[in-house]
């Protein structure tokens, strides 16, 4: 019932849409919704990009005589440490979620991560010196980190394959509301003179963790866990709500021995190990994963949390009056955007989206940087076309890179390999986040020590967006409309540059042949697979 990133397994309804199509909407419904809850990492991005220019705040962690007026202020350094151990913690957290799903099951997990998360926004709320305030931040990167891979395992294997682009797509949607909502409060208490103004914005994501918890509590555990545990029973009854239908029902049935047999097949292989992910076999799986983990480097590398992270005080250095309301304005974009990517990912498709979009975010980055540096913070017009093609930058991302990142690293691992190749790009796209966070203050402050770039970072981020649209065409297939396993064949027998053709022949293949004659391709590579190791 729930969609978001791809994680594991094979998702619902391979043999086309599910018993009841409504049952297939609500999930898209509820994957938004479930999104929501999820952006409780989105909602901490855009809190700490406001609260950290708040007075009261830095008259409570900042020290006297840093700020620009001589006043209170945060040095780069700790304001370089606030932003980014949140990512550090999540990193952590995204490494551990995967044995941590297998072990308690997804509902659990899920659970417990909340918890976790819970305990760190309390040590935020209660500190009034920057170490606790810290070491709070990190259990609550922590559980950010479970979440983030544990959400996705569970939405993955719940979500079918007719519409699995946009409901993963709604994830990053999701996490666009998070940030339009922390923008909104903080715009809300941003005048407020005592730990108010900074404590209500903190303390609201209480309220996102307990509805996420106690929503899952509601929610029926996956059915491919389940049968992984031996128990068949619940994973009928399970997967009967899932895909809309009666568990005695023949659908039922096929779709649990599709279950099965790519158990089977994963258990024929045997238990994998990291060290696995990094193997030359003939199904590329060095090159999935290494294009997994880069593809969130390189997502992170577009500058978007820039925007999100140090927005406030970017704008507000430019000499915008309200960068408080600006910050809520490019949110808006963000949110509106997203909309339009969730309904072209499956009809344009993930390749095509982002070379558009990387395209796109260059041309705005580096006229934002020239725009920047030919005007003065005076120039009333030319501060708004400098907001407009930072907006503009901000719809291009959110319409392609955004969702598009986390469909694709969901879909192209194999079986045996994929929950921890999953772990380690969404670790990737933590650590770069970590790494950009905490960089970011040295790269454009002044003063002693920094660079002083300010605006003109916008010639590094877009620099980045030439790696990405680079890494797109040599690195990222077509996959939209095709079944797991069918990607597992696409790998196998093409290139990312010749896959739209390769695609639609298997499309055709799957069409005629059904879900089993791919399987049977697919069990002829893995049987080569196996010969391999055996030889090695």
């Amino acid at each position: 019932m729930a969609g978001g990133p791809a994680m594991t397994g094979g998702g619902l309804g391979g043999s086309g849409a599910p018993k009841n199509k409504w049952a297939g909407i609500f999930m898209t419904a509820f994957a938004a919704f479930g999104g929501i809850l999820y952006g409780q990492v989105a909602y901490d991005t855009g809190t700490i990009s406001g609260i950290k220019v708040m007075p009261d705040f830095l008259r409570t962690f900042g020290t006297l005589g840093v700020g620009a007026d001589g006043g209170y202020g945060l040095t780069t350094a700790n304001q370089s440490l606030i932003v980014s151990i949140l990512s550090a913690g999540t990193f952590f957290g995204a490494l551990l979620a995967a044995p941590m799903g297998d072990l308690v099951g997804r509902k659990l997990g899920i659970i417990c991560s909340c918890l976790v998360f819970c305990f760190g926004v309390a040590l935020q709320m209660g500190a009034l010196a920057l170490p606790l305030f810290i070491v709070g931040r990190v259990f609550a990167g922590l559980g950010v980190g479970l979440i983030s891979c544990l959400v996705p395992m569970y939405q993955s294997e719940c979500a079918p394959k007719w519409i699995r682009g946009a409901v993963v797509a709604c994830y990053q949607w999701a996490i666009t509301i998070g940030l339009l909502l922390a923008s909104i409060v903080n715009n809300s208490t941003q005048h407020h003179d005592n730990h108010s103004a900074w404590r209500i914005p903190i303390g609201i994501q209480f309220a996102w963790a307990a509805i996420l918890a106690g929503g899952m509590t509601l929610l029926p555990e996956s059915p491919r866990w389940l049968i992984k545990r031996g128990r068949e029973e619940k994973a009928a009854k399970n997967l009967a709500r899932l895909i809309g239908a009666n568990a005695a029902d023949p659908e039922v049935s096929i779709e649990l021995n599709e279950i099965r047999a790519n158990l089977r097949a994963e258990e024929e292989l045997g238990s994998s190990s990291y060290l696995d992910c990094f193997k030359i076999t003939h199904n590329k799986i060095l090159f999935r994963v290494m294009t997994g983990i880069w593809l969130q480097a390189w997502q992170q590398l577009t500058g978007i949390n820039f925007i999100f992270y140090y927005g406030t005080t970017f704008f507000q250095n430019s000499g915008i009056s309200n960068p408080f309301l600006i910050s809520v304005a490019t949110n808006v974009v963000n949110v509106g955007m997203t909309i339009p990517g969730i309904y072209l990912v499956d009809k344009m498709g993930r390749r095509s989206l982002l070379l558009i979009g990387a395209a796109g975010m260059l041309i705005c980055e580096y006229l934002v940087a020239i725009i920047g540096v030919t005007i003065s913070v005076n120039n009333l017009a030319g501060q708004k076309v400098l907001i407009a093609f930072v907006c503009i930058y901000i719809a291009f991302f959110a319409a392609t890179w955004g969702p598009i990142a986390w469909i694709v690293t969901g879909e192209i691992f194999p079986l045996n390999v994929r929950a921890k190749a999953m772990s380690m790009s969404t670790a990737s796209n933590w650590l770069w986040n970590f790494g950009i966070g905490y960089a970011t203050p040295y790269l454009v402050n002044s003063g002693p020590g920094n660079a002083d770039l300010g605006v003109k970072v916008f010639f590094i981020w877009g620099s980045t967006c030439v790696g990405c649209l680079i890494f797109t065409y040599f690195c990222i297939p077509e996959t939209k409309g095709l079944s797991l396993e069918a990607i597992d064949v696409l790998y196998q027998n093409t290139t990312p540059r010749n896959s739209v053709a390769y695609r639609r022949r298997l499309i055709a293949e799957e069409d005629t042949r059904g879900p089993a004659g791919l399987l049977a391709e697919k069990a002829a590579g893995d049987a080569k697979l196996a010969e391999h190791h055996e030889n090695v």
